[in-house]
């Protein structure tokens, strides 16, 4: 055993961290086929970490709220009143309480919990696991109360915390730690869904950040062995029937096709985005209301209770069981009414529970509100043309065809629209659509929307959901492409720290006697209290005393106001370069005390910038290093 090194945020410091046998490292570290052996583990044991989180939130569903055993609580109508509406308060009480006794037993607040994006965008993939099994249990209990949150995020979190530590334990490198998070991930969801395809996509578009040959093979085993696994312990059944796709898939898709799915694409976008600052808001008016932190959860989940009371239960967890009702060819039609109630109410629970400290996130009630949108859209459409639509009101079953398609066609269609909006991955949501419907044309027209969807959002918001998340919190990340090098190539690490420094107001004689043409091109001048001052350069001095007998020192001193600190990183640093138009900055320790520690040649900084940067590029093309 060796402590952890480096210990960042969500590692606590000092954290033995037990590894693998020297030659067994030695095998995964330097094989290709070892990698994609501890893949398949990774897998393995995510289907397994599924199975038991989702065993446990329907036990829990179905002890709080007496359901039968095997029933979905948001498609069950004889809940009790009472359960119904305290519930989730109960859920958030106990969420609340347990935050509370654990910052009383640190002494301090709990810092946030990485979570893969962020752990591959800026740690190299390192998470902690302890921190990871908090986060999926407080999901457990989220979901389980029946707050409106889905259970991916704590899937996601747990498995991915799982292959980090197996990775860290292999002492694998830093692209090949990030792929194994990867990994982890991809089998979570692909254990989640029953579906692989969705499942690696997942990983290389909102994981891992790109696709690479390399990386190929240990996602895809990963995720088909967390879908082999879950499958075996958990009863999964469709979401989709064929049947409800009927009128789609006896016939080609034709141009008229597209237009629907197109305008249902841009209509989800907007949807995405009223709802992720929705989740803002909530916070903020949470925040503003100064309610006590370990209250705040259980007085959302009274809101959320109140709301499922009013409107329906089909808003409580995840809505797996709701989404089963509103995917089923059979079930009478809703008036566009009842379905832009439904809607807002389920948005709205969703927006409350997060934003009132529940541990969950929305991928399935993104999911749930997209399948919503479609189904509203097409009632919307038969009721303003129904020439076109081939009917006359709402009165029929969900048999009938709007612009060729069936309700549930659309509702297919926006199901992936309005979760690529909020979770993002085009690819992720296509292929969810194509492995819960088994269709073709449908998958096709899904493309139509998603694309249109998720271009949108880029270019309006700039942001999904998790993204968003980090950008309220001061961060930068846009993606879980790998900017952890970036920040780690810092001026500290790159400056010269043996640097001589000269009083400003030496005498420019001395100053030159003791730096005659030849020396040093570079001297740092300071103030009389040691604060940096200026750079001179020596033969600008020597011609300034030859071209006038009485110029002093700070007459040759140059950028007295551009300096770096050793903070700052790379890219930082070469910007700061370019600005002040030098070859050479001064390196102080902060901006306040201004005392110098080094000194960083432009030259230097964009050799290491340069081999970093092919570096990364031969680890996405997965070239040896």
């Amino acid at each position: 055993m060796k402590p952890d090194s480096a210990p960042r945020r969500g590692f606590p410091a000092g954290q033995m961290l037990v590894q693998a046998p020297g030659r067994l490292r030695a095998l995964v570290r330097g094989s290709e086929f070892g990698l994609v052996t501890l893949a398949a583990c990774v897998g393995g044991v995510a289907g397994i970490a599924v199975s038991v989180m989702s065993l446990t939130t329907q036990a829990l569903r179905e002890i709080l709220y007496r359901l039968p055993h095997g029933a979905r609580l948001s498609a069950s109508t004889d809940v009790a009143p009472l359960l119904i509406l305290f519930g989730p308060a109960l859920g958030g009480l106990v969420l609340g309480l347990i935050a509370f006794s654990l910052a009383r037993w640190r002494g301090r607040p709990q810092r946030p919990i990485v979570d893969p994006i962020e752990a591959n965008a800026l740690h190299g993939g390192r998470l902690s696991v302890k921190g990871s099994a908090a986060v999926a249990a407080q999901n457990v209990i989220s979901n389980g109360s029946g707050a409106s949150v889905g259970l991916e995020a704590g899937y996601t979190q747990i498995c991915a915390g799982i292959a980090s530590r197996l990775g860290l334990a292999f002492e694998l490198r830093r692209s090949d730690l990030r792929t194994l998070v990867g990994c982890g991930s991809a089998a979570a969801i692909a254990a989640a869904f029953g579906a692989p395809l969705t499942g690696a996509f997942y990983a290389f578009e909102l994981i891992i950040g790109t696709y690479s040959i390399a990386t190929l093979t240990p996602v895809v085993v990963a995720a088909l062995c967390g879908s082999l696994v879950a499958k075996a312990l958990v009863t999964q059944s469709p979401l989709v029937t064929a049947n409800g796709l009927d009128a789609l898939t006896t016939r080609a898709i034709t141009g008229i096709d597209t237009l629907p799915s197109l305008v249902l694409g841009l209509a989800c976008a907007g949807l995405g985005i009223l709802i992720m600052r929705g989740v803002t808001l909530v916070e903020q008016g949470v925040r503003a209301s100064h309610l006590p932190s370990f209250l705040a959860p259980a007085f959302g989940g009274l809101c959320v209770g109140a709301l499922a009371l009013e409107v329906s239960p089909q808003i409580l967890s995840g809505g797996h069981g709701a989404l089963h009702l509103h995917l089923d060819a059979d079930m009478p039609a809703m008036g566009i009414g009842a379905l832009a109630l439904l809607f807002v109410a389920k948005a709205s629970a969703s927006a409350i529970s997060i934003g009132s400290g529940f541990r969950g996130g929305l991928f399935f009630a993104s999911l749930f509100l997209g399948a919503l949108a479609g189904k509203l859209f097409a009632a919307s459409m038969a009721e303003a043309i129904p020439l076109l639509s081939g009917i006359h009101g709402l009165s029929g079953l969900q048999s009938l065809t709007v612009f060729g398609l069936t309700p549930v066609a659309y509702a297919v269609i926006g199901m992936s629209a309005l979760a690529v909006a909020v979770i993002g991955g085009p690819l992720t949501m296509t292929f969810l659509a194509l492995e819960l419907t088994g269709s073709f044309p449908i998958t096709g027209l899904v493309l139509v929307a998603v694309i249109a969807s998720s271009l949108t959002v880029r270019k309006t918001f700039g942001y999904s959901f998790a993204t968003w998340r980090f950008h309220l919190r001061g961060e930068s990340i846009r993606s879980a492409h790998d900017i952890g090098w970036i920040r780690s190539l810092t001026v500290g690490a790159l400056m010269r720290r043996e640097v001589e420094t000269v009083p400003v107001a030496m005498p420019l004689c001395d100053f030159l006697k003791a730096h005659p043409l030849g020396s040093p091109s570079r001297v740092v001048l300071v103030d009389g209290g040691g604060r940096y001052a200026g750079i001179v350069l020596v033969p600008e001095a020597h011609a300034l005393a030859t071209a006038n007998g009485a110029a002093t020192l700070s007459e040759a001193m140059r950028y007295a106001d551009v300096f770096l600190t050793a903070g700052m990183n790379a890219k930082q640093a070469a910007s700061a370069f370019d600005g002040a138009e030098s070859e050479a900055l001064a390196v102080v320790d902060d901006p306040v005390s201004r005392r110098v520690v080094g000194l960083l040649t432009e030259s230097h900084t964009l050799k290491r910038y340069s081999e970093e940067l092919d570096r990364q590029r031969r680890a996405i093309m997965g070239e040896a290093n």
